[in-house]
């Protein structure tokens, strides 16, 4: 029988198998896979010996004839699941030396990502010390008998991948309740970490290839979809991708295969497709952030050594931007609209029937080496000079991979991105992720229209949002209650998120956001709650495949600063001095913030290093004085904003400016409030400054280098 079901599996499915010398691992052992369809049990039924037993459930076993004789027989482990003793019978077995397979999530999947683990599991590894093996089953998803509403296809490659033998960690005196729930988070780390893996061992290597893998499998689907109204479907992505880089062949004839190519766009369908036309030409395009001003631009330009920039004529004239400073240096502006008036209609038309007949079939075999650069994106600058990054195909596939394990999202999830493309959260996150994923992607211009944002999200029913705290801050106060109707993930990012917020669009919107954290450096994402998973006031875990320790730091008592390192940590940084600095770390990335890790492996950020001031010998975090302040003065309005500095000061080492964009605030008011919140006297600042506006980068992050460029201007007045 079992060589039937592998000849079937092998014939319909391909079915292939990795590491199965783990299986001969002597009990007490666990097995526990993924558990995404119906026909999971006969993957593995293919393959154990039969030694091995299914635990099932003996009340669903009574539902038909058909349940019994699959469900109750020799090789299966009947448990009512209703009864207090089924886990003692487990275990019972278990410490008699026996062997089962065990699926922790108790049900097939209904989103096509892992669900939650029962912490039985937990109890059984807690009471038994039993080994452990994870299965992943890859594309098992995909197989017709399933119960997510997602796509699937007749024939899927499917393969069981097999992890080393485990061993949980053994938690001597703590209560059953507790080691039950630490086990059973130890598990899902490991499952989540053995699919991380398997996808990074097996998946493309380029990001060209990983989208149009899925083009080949939705070419109908809709991919992208712009405020112009033109939507893309993947079948007419690759097509205009394939005819962009015949034109890039011919026009970057200045810069070389492996070359870099500027980019300055704003958020429409021609960026994508730009950047993966681009890949295909081989060429490597740099992302210029237009919203940092034409100096910033010029010296990163030059940074990166461009010699070509494309850009768009209409997009030139509508951000009112005066190019001349780059062609003063030497730079080419290639406009997209002399590119697609230069494209033949044969060419297309080529293009579009290779792509009928295979869709994204010409890039499916992309390949890239593991330090093959894929673009180059700019840090945003809030404190000094942006650092030029380079990512590289590994880099980018490696978060994709992190986020698409960490998070339980559904092929029915629609990505609403106002976040611009040259900030890592707006490109990798919400755009090649999605595209990746096999995802719509609906791309808004700036993030900036407080009012219009909301409309658009419930206009085109996006249930994926993300944004930046001052931004999502905008969209509560104009939106209506019912504009975020449809939204199911709201992640925030780049910037603390404010309790204020959090609470405005839980009692507004009734969403609960979802915070994270990243760096570009990371790609940039490196931990973030999760639906699973939620911890407010924290950023969340660390995504699976990420690396972390805590270095102390002179004056500061709780928390270190953080170092990570893995797969998406970027290649190297473009300016010498910085890349010096992080070669010499062996790896790791240095973050340059001040983090603490609980016992639950929850990360929660103090604040950058930078923002602490050394008052009178003592640290004083800027960030946990903002904090303070936050929502403090609503009777001033919702856009009242308050930011706290720290200048050179001769008495005290540094002093305290607090900057405020409302002139009915006092420096007392400030004060009280300050030590309302339980914060010493060295935490209130000794100055106020009242401006018209708080400056910000296009990220929505405070500036907080031209805050402080214009105080020490206004120092230095008479």
């Amino acid at each position: 029988m079992r060589l039937i079901i592998r000849l079937l599996l092998r014939c319909w499915f391909r079915f292939r198998v990795y590491n199965t010398g783990a299986l001969d691992t002597p009990g007490p052992v666990l097995l526990i896979p993924n558990h995404v369809s119906w026909l999971d049990w006969a993957f593995l039924y293919a393959i154990l010996p039969k030694d091995w037993k299914f635990v099932t459930s003996s009340t669903t076993a009574e539902a038909s004839w058909v349940h019994r004789k699959v469900m109750v027989n020799r090789r299966t482990f009947p448990v009512d699941n209703s009864s207090p003793f089924a886990a003692k019978r487990m275990a019972e077995f278990l410490s008699k030396g026996g062997r089962l397979v065990l699926f922790a999530e108790g049900r097939i999947s209904i989103t096509g990502s892992m669900m939650k683990l029962y912490d039985g599991t937990g109890f059984l590894l807690h009471k038994t010390g039993a080994k452990v093996i994870t299965c992943h089953l890859r594309n098992a998803v995909r197989v017709p008998f399933v119960r997510h509403t997602g796509w699937t296809r007749w024939f899927p490659r499917v393969s069981a991948h097999f992890s080393e033998v485990l061993e949980s960690p053994r938690l001597p005196g703590v209560s059953n309740a507790i080691a039950r729930k630490k086990l059973t988070t130890w598990l899902r780390d490991q499952m989540l970490r053995q699919q991380y893996d398997v996808e990074m061992e097996h998946g493309p290597t380029h990001v060209l290839a990983a989208i149009a893998g899925m083009a080949g499998e939705q070419p109908k689907r809709v991919a992208l979809e712009d405020v112009s109204g033109v939507g893309l479907d993947y079948r007419r992505l690759m097509t205009a991708v394939d005819v962009m880089a015949s034109s890039w062949r011919r026009l970057l004839s200045a810069t070389p295969e492996g070359g870099r190519v500027g980019v300055l766009l704003p958020n429409v369908n021609a960026v994508p497709v730009t950047l993966l036309s681009l890949w295909a030409a081989r060429r490597v395009p740099a992302i210029l952030n237009f919203s940092t001003g034409l100096p910033v631009m010029v010296s990163c330009v030059q940074l990166a050594g461009l010699r070509q920039v494309i850009t768009s004529r209409a997009f030139l004239e509508k951000s009112k931007l005066n190019l001349e400073p780059l062609t003063a240096i030497g730079v080419e502006l290639l406009y997209l609209e002399d590119v697609r008036a230069g494209m033949s209609q044969g060419t297309k038309l080529t293009a579009l029937t290779r792509h009928r007949l295979a869709c994204g079939g010409a890039f499916r075999g992309m390949r890239a080496k593991s330090d093959m650069p894929a673009v180059i994106l700019f840090t945003s600058g809030s404190e000094g000079i942006p650092k030029g990054v380079e990512l590289t195909h590994r880099n980018l596939l490696a978060n994709i991979r992190q986020i698409s394990a960490h998070l339980d999202v559904t092929d029915h999830e629609r990505f609403f991105n106002a976040m611009p493309l040259f900030h890592s959260f707006g490109l990798t996150t919400c755009t090649l992720y999605p595209l990746v994923r096999g995802l719509y992607v609906f791309l808004y211009p700036s993030p900036l229209h407080y009012r219009m944002v909301p409309a658009a999200v419930y206009d085109k029913v996006c249930t994926v949002m993300v944004g930046t705290n001052t931004f999502l801050n905008g969209y509560a106060r104009k939106a209506s209650p019912y504009d975020f109707n449809s939204v199911k993930f709201l992640v925030a990012g780049a910037e603390k998120l404010q309790e204020a917020t959090a609470q405005t669009w839980a009692r507004k919107f009734g969403i609960r956001i979802l915070e994270g954290y990243g760096a570009t450096e990371c790609s940039p994402v490196l931990c973030a709650n999760s639906r699973v998973e939620p911890q407010f006031g924290s950023v969340g875990r660390f995504l699976p495949g990420i690396e972390w320790r805590l270095d102390p730091v002179e004056g500061i008592t709780e928390g270190g600063r953080l170092l990570v390192r893995g797969d998406n940590v970027m290649k190297r940084y473009l300016n010498a001095d910085a890349d010096e600095k992080f070669q010499a770390l062996d790896g790791w990335y240095d973050t340059g913030d001040l983090a603490r890790v609980d016992e639950d492996g929850f990360v929660f950020l103090l604040g950058r290093l930078k923002r602490f001031a050394k008052i009178s010998g003592e640290m004083v975090s800027l960030g946990a004085v903002e904090d303070a302040l936050a929502g403090a003065f609503s009777q001033y309005g919702q856009r009242c904003e308050v930011v706290v500095v720290a200048v050179p000061d001769v008495d005290k080492g540094e002093k305290l400016v607090a900057v405020t964009n409302e002139s009915r605030i006092t420096l007392n008011e400030i004060r009280e409030v300050i030590r309302g919140r339980g914060l010493n006297n060295l935490a209130a600042p000794r100055e106020l400054q009242v401006v018209h506006e708080i400056p910000r980068l296009g990220t929505g992050k405070t500036d907080h280098r031209l805050i402080l460029a214009s105080l020490a201007t206004e120092s230095k007045k008479p």
